[in-house]
C-alpha cells in the first residue's frame, strides 16, 4: 500500500516527532504526580534513559511509541510500504536496544514498566492509572 503522503510531507511529519515531552508522556507524568509520587525525568545516568525515574523506589517507566519501538500485534506498529527494509531494520534495532536496556536495569536492581502509546488514549485513563498504581505500589 503506498504512503498517503508524498515524500516531502512524510519527511516533514517525521522530523516533528521529538523524543521528549510528547502529549502521551505528559499524560503519564500527570498520573504519576497525582498518585503522589515525585520523580526525575529522562535519567541519562541509567541504561536506556528512562522517561520517568523514581530513585527512592528504584523504579523506572518507559513510554514507547508503538511504531518506533515495534509493539507486537498493534495496528499502530505497521511497517510503511515505502522503504520497508529500512524501517524493519530500524524498528528491530530499537526493540533490541530496549530489551538490552531493561535487562541491564534489572541487573542493577531497578524495576521497569513499559507503557505503550496505544495504552495512553482517551477513555483509558482509569485502566492506565490502575496499571501505574500496581507497578508503583507493588
Amino acid at each position: 500500500m503506498p504512503d498517503v503522503f508524498d515524500r516531502q510531507k512524510r519527511s516533514e511529519i517525521m522530523r516533528k516527532i521529538g523524543p521528549k515531552d510528547s502529549a502521551p508522556e505528559m499524560r503519564v507524568r500527570s498520573i504519576v504526580h497525582r498518585l503522589g509520587y515525585r520523580f526525575r525525568l529522562h535519567g541519562r545516568d541509567l541504561p536506556g534513559t528512562p522517561d520517568i525515574v523514581l530513585p527512592g523506589h528504584r523504579k523506572v517507566i518507559f513510554m514507547h511509541s508503538c511504531f518506533f519501538h515495534g509493539h507486537r500485534d498493534c495496528p499502530r506498529a505497521t511497517i510503511p510500504a515505502t522503504r520497508s527494509g529500512f524501517w524493519e531494520v530500524k524498528i528491530e534495532g530499537n526493540a533490541r536496544r530496549d530489551r538490552a536496556s531493561r535487562r541491564r536495569l534489572r541487573r542493577l536492581a531497578w524495576e521497569c514498566l513499559v507503557i505503550w502509546q496505544c495504552e495512553i488514549r482517551k477513555g483509558t485513563e482509569e485502566r492506565l492509572r490502575a496499571k501505574i498504581r500496581r507497578f508503583l505500589e507493588g
